[in-house]
């Protein structure tokens, strides 16, 4: 499913998928999960490639996360959220499982579901005025097992209890601290850092590569989560309190919690 705002590109042994969204700083509609997906297993498929770059639009963000204005239409009810839900994991298990080495140009804004695809490549870059976090809690969403694990093995339990149940955003800096960025560069030159980084990447074995991003990943472990675990994950969207939260980001308001 081709789309206009997520856009391929190659240069030689390595390709950029560009979020072309700057207007809305980068955030995603379903469609556009869909089509971030569709690119990364494409790319996956091609043993020609080296090293993948996924990047935003502009420099103030990489990926705000999902499109909320357009829950109304694409959540909200079993049908709906069984969509989305598939849908959404294929994009992020197509990040995760690319063969190639996978590098997050994380400038600016890198919130919900951006520091999910984020936290699912191999390499995050960003600079001090990176901004990365989960609201989650803002919204009353339920962060799915496969998206958690990732932020888990890369910052422990402590931090990830900050992220998803403080609700902390971390500076650039605080972001290195913690583990969430690979490295950190000046404002203005994560892009270009991301691209220098993908071509050294790109000067080694492409096999040794494969093979040990391979086996990290099954190193990594992970429980079982079973047919239960997959209703409850997606059950926030049936509550008022989501609804009600959907509602007051549209309008620009705090949401009211009330747990139900």
């Amino acid at each position: 499913m081709p789309h206009d705002l997520i856009k391929t590109s190659r240069d030689g042994v390595i390709a950029t998928v560009l979020i072309d969204r700057a207007e809305k700083r980068n955030c995603l509609d379903l469609p556009m999960w869909i089509a971030l997906g569709e690119a990364l297993s494409a790319l996956s498929a091609d043993e020609s490639l080296r090293a993948v770059v996924i990047r935003g639009a502009g420099e103030d963000a990489f990926c705000a996360g999902a499109d909320i204005a357009a829950f109304a239409h694409e959540r909200g009810t079993p049908e709906r959220e069984a969509v989305y839900g598939r849908e959404l994991h294929g994009a992020f298990h197509a990040i995760r499982t690319c063969i190639h080495p996978t590098i997050a140009a994380c400038s600016g804004w890198t919130m919900g579901g951006g520091c999910g695809i984020a936290t699912m490549c191999d390499f995050r870059v960003g600079s001090e005025a990176t901004r990365i976090g989960i609201p989650a809690r803002n919204l009353g969403i339920f962060y799915a097992y496969e998206e958690i694990d990732p932020i888990m093995q890369s910052v422990g339990y402590a931090v990830t209890a900050e992220i998803l149940i403080e609700g902390r955003v971390f500076t650039g800096g605080e972001a290195l601290d913690k583990g969430l960025l690979s490295r950190l560069v000046a404002d203005g030159a994560v892009h270009a850092e991301a691209l220098a980084l993908a071509q050294r990447i790109a000067q080694g074995s492409p096999l040794s590569a494969r093979f040990h991003k391979k086996a990290m990943q099954r190193l990594r472990g992970g429980l079982p989560i079973g047919a239960e675990d997959r209703i409850e994950e997606g059950s926030f969207a049936y509550t008022e309190d989501f609804r009600n939260a959907a509602r007051a980001f549209v309008e620009k308001r705090k949401p009211v919690f009330e747990g139900r």
